[in-house]
Formats: structure tokens, C-alpha cells, sequence
């Protein structure tokens, strides 16, 4: 009888002590094991086993965590008002100080990063926010890594997801874009037009010297015309393609005149 009772306390122990005492340890997670408060050493992964009631096994992923980090509402150096939200990707390099050197580092460390964020873009342009944001990107990842080294965090990146614009900001942006195309246009039109100027001054260079070269454009451009379905084509002829037929006539005419006299 006694063996028996010895059998029901021995099994009533093992179904209440062996699951506290027997720990799994999976491979993307280390344990940081308290024996009556005090630290004794990290488990690898795998079965591990602890002393019941004593000791004290605190589990920490060490895989890459990704933090949204909430919109924070910030007035830049330009005194302009966004909205702006960010992505943290952080992982727990040294388990040991993520559970003793702060309660909660999840949350600490996206603390940190929402008043990084409000901080270093308060100190920048709207300008720099949009056109330099790997540069903005890469300081703030810097200091909230400094931050966060303490506690065993390693933050390899933070980036900037979104940046919302007031209504009225968006309207002027777009109104100053479109002003900058428009000067683009200007500009591009203008160097065309000098460059077809200083072209056609060498082409009238050329045809001065060769005065058969003018007559010949003239007689292409009757022939561009003549392809054109028009009613009626103005086209003015140069003195010296009828000076010939002018002296011929004239020169008929004083022969004429003179057999009469005679």
C-alpha cells in the first residue's frame, strides 16, 4: 500500500514539476535563464532543462523584427506641417541585455524611433525631406542604433514610408511644377529657334555667293507647293530670272522704232 502511495505522489510530481523543468528552445530563440533572480547563462536552442520553482527562463527571438513606426505629425524647418510615418527593421543581437537592461524593448525601442523621427526631420527643409531621404534615412537609423545599443538591439534600418502634404502645400507644389515645366519649354523652344537662326544665316551665306543655288530653292519650293491641294498660289519671282526677258523685249522695241524713223 505504502509503494502504492509512493507510485501517486512520484507520478502526481512528474505531471506537475517535468513541464515546468523541461524547456524548448527553438532555433531562432535563445533563453536567458534567472536562478532565484539572479542570472546563470543564455540556453542554446534545443531541450533544456531547469530547476523547478527556481530558476526562471525568459525566451528572446532573435530573428529580424519589422516596427511600424505610428504617423507622426511634425512641423519642419520651413515651418511646414507633414505626416509622417516610418518602418524600423531591428533584431536582438545580445539576449542577455534585452531582458535585463530594459522591460519591454519592443516598445522602448519604437519609443525611440518616433521622437528620433519628430527630431531630425524637425531639423530639415520639406526640400531635403523629398529629394534627400536615403540621407535622412541613414542618420536616423544611426542614432536610433546608438540608442538602442544598450539594450542589446541592433537596428539595421529605418526607413521613411510615407510623407502626406497638406491640401493646400500639394496645390502650390503642382502649380510650382507646372511653372518649372513651362520655363523648361521656353528655354528648349528658344535654343531651337537659335540654332534654325544661325543655320539659315549660313544657308544665306551660301546662296549670295552662288546665285543659281537661289533660283533652284525657288523651283523646289514650286514643287513642295504643287503637292499642296490649295486654289490659288502667290508666288513671287526674283528680278533676275525676268531681267533676261525684260532687255529681250526692249531691246526688240528700239529696233522697231528705229526702221520707222528711217
Amino acid at each position: 500500500m505504502e509503494a502504492l502511495w509512493a507510485v501517486a505522489i512520484v507520478a502526481v510530481l512528474a505531471i506537475f514539476i517535468l513541464p515546468s523543468a523541461i524547456k524548448v528552445v527553438t532555433q531562432y530563440e535563445r533563453g536567458v535563464v534567472l536562478r532565484l533572480g539572479r542570472f546563470i547563462g543564455i540556453k542554446e536552442p534545443g531541450l533544456r532543462l531547469i530547476i523547478p520553482f527556481i530558476d526562471r527562463m525568459y525566451k528572446v527571438d532573435t530573428r529580424v523584427v519589422t516596427m511600424d513606426v505610428p504617423e507622426q505629425e511634425i512641423i519642419t524647418r520651413d515651418n511646414v506641417t507633414v505626416t509622417v510615418n516610418a518602418v524600423v527593421y531591428m533584431r536582438v543581437i545580445n539576449p542577455e541585455d534585452a531582458v535585463l537592461e530594459v522591460a519591454d524593448y519592443l516598445r522602448a525601442t519604437s519609443l525611440i524611433a518616433q521622437t528620433t523621427l519628430r527630431s531630425v526631420l524637425g531639423q530639415s527643409e520639406l526640400d531635403e525631406l523629398l529629394s534627400e531621404r536615403d540621407k535622412i534615412n541613414s542618420i536616423l537609423q544611426q542614432i536610433v542604433d546608438e540608442q538602442t545599443d544598450p539594450w542589446g538591439v541592433k537596428v539595421s534600418a529605418v526607413e521613411i514610408k510615407d510623407v502626406t502634404l497638406p491640401d493646400t502645400m500639394q496645390r502650390a507644389m503642382a502649380a510650382q511644377a507646372e511653372a518649372e515645366r513651362e520655363k523648361r519649354a521656353k528655354i528648349v523652344h528658344a535654343e531651337g529657334e537659335l540654332q534654325a537662326s544661325e543655320k539659315l544665316a549660313q544657308a544665306a551665306a551660301v546662296i549670295s555667293t552662288q546665285p543659281a543655288a537661289l533660283q533652284l530653292r525657288y523651283l523646289g519650293t514650286l514643287t513642295d507647293i504643287a503637292t499642296e491641294r490649295t486654289s490659288m498660289v502667290i508666288f513671287p519671282l526674283p528680278m533676275d530670272m525676268i531681267s533676261a526677258f525684260t532687255k529681250r523685249a526692249l531691246g526688240e522695241g528700239g529696233q522697231v522704232s528705229g526702221g520707222t524713223s528711217t
